[in-house]
């Protein structure tokens, strides 16, 4: 019996430890914060309104409820796992994007697998061609949201007609009583060429920075994350002048952003592979105010991408790619073509 209460008693100072705990002397609340490109998360069922007719059961993919449902599971299993090294709960908060609806996030965050999180979800219809959406899921034990917005993103073609894509996703709300502003993400892609295509990212990030400059107008100190698919990497243009990221936190003024992901792309590590070579689109971004860690709120202690053996494909022509749902038409059982990543935020508990 004593043996017994010793063992429980050791397995509840563990999940403390890493809950609340970081370094020797001090302990800290644990916040993670993470982006994933869910890659076609589409559900089967005919939206008029979309861009969906490839994944339907009769579509070239033949996009099955099972290979839907097989989807869902899968994606799930990535996001229950990300953070619960530091973390019981893990992701208090994951910007996703490629989502068509709603639905397809309700059932996600339903799965067996997240269930028991209890998580919610912040979603609006984007205006995007392909019919695919961003959203915030969010544990409410760590964040409460106050308010939400799509933000428009103008994209004019050559004859000053409107060329739809993905609305920035804006999100305010309480971090455990601290207020948090979060932007997800979703960029125009690089079709047709990465330099014919950079404006539209340019606009993108535009509606972003004018966002955060009226932010930080107010409170140069604020804490805001800036998350999502960029389809551009940490050193382009639209990310280190439109945004004006800085790769180096001693570089970073107040009310400026923090990219933590310059030094990673650097060393030539990235988030997606194309053509045997690396990029990361998929970015989570920081404001000044999480830079300074003798605070009372919380702080940015390291920046993750995650990835594991089994999200990696073993075999063929995506060899040590992430392994994604589909090759072609040929249903892979994967999970996405993209590695989420992720922010540990730290708060000292007194």
């Amino acid at each position: 019996m004593k043996l017994h209460i010793r063992i429980v008693l050791l397995l509840a100072g563990f999940v403390a430890f890493h809950n609340c705990s970081y370094s020797q002397g001090k302990k800290y609340k644990v916040v993670i914060a993470g982006f994933y490109n869910l890659e076609n998360f589409y559900d089967t069922i005919n939206d008029p309104k979309v861009r969906d007719e490839d994944f339907l059961p009769d579509g070239p993919y033949l996009y099955t409820s099972e290979v839907f449902l097989d989807k869902v599971h899968h994606l799930a299993t990535v996001i229950s796992q990300i953070g619960t090294d530091l973390s019981p709960d893990g992701l208090s908060i994951l910007g996703c994007a490629e989502v068509e609806n709603e639905g397809v996030m309700q059932l996600l965050i339903h799965d067996s697998l997240l269930a028991g999180r209890k998580y919610s979800i912040v979603h609006y219809d984007s205006p995007d061609e392909r019919g695919i959406d961003v959203g915030l899921i969010y544990n409410p034990k760590y964040f409460t949201p106050k308010y939400s917005s799509p933000l428009f993103v103008h994209l004019p073609d050559e004859e000053g007609r409107p060329h739809y894509t993905r609305d920035v996703l804006y999100v305010y709300g309480m971090l455990n009583g601290e207020p948090l502003h979060v932007f997800v993400n979703h960029w125009p892609s690089r079709r047709g060429g990465e330099e014919v295509s950079a404006p539209n990212r340019a606009i993108a990030a535009g509606v972003c920075k004018h966002a955060i400059d009226s932010i930080v107008k107010l409170n140069p100190d604020a804490k805001i994350l800036l998350m999502g698919d960029l389809n551009d990497d940490p050193v382009s243009p639209s990310v280190a002048e439109v945004i004006g990221a800085k790769g180096d936190p001693k570089e970073v003024k107040p009310g400026g952003m923090y990219n933590p992901w310059v030094s990673y792309f650097q060393k030539g590590i990235g988030t997606l592979a194309y053509n045997d070579s690396w990029n990361l689109f998929d970015q989570v971004m920081l404001s000044s105010g999480f830079l300074n860690k003798n605070q009372k709120g919380y702080f940015l202690k390291e920046a993750k991408i995650f990835s594991k053996p089994w999200m990696i494909q073993q075999t063929g022509r995506y060899k040590g790619y992430p392994k994604r749902t589909y090759d072609f038409n040929k249903y892979m059982g994967g999970y996405s073509d993209h590695f989420p990543t992720y922010v540990e935020l730290l708060k000292e508990v007194n």
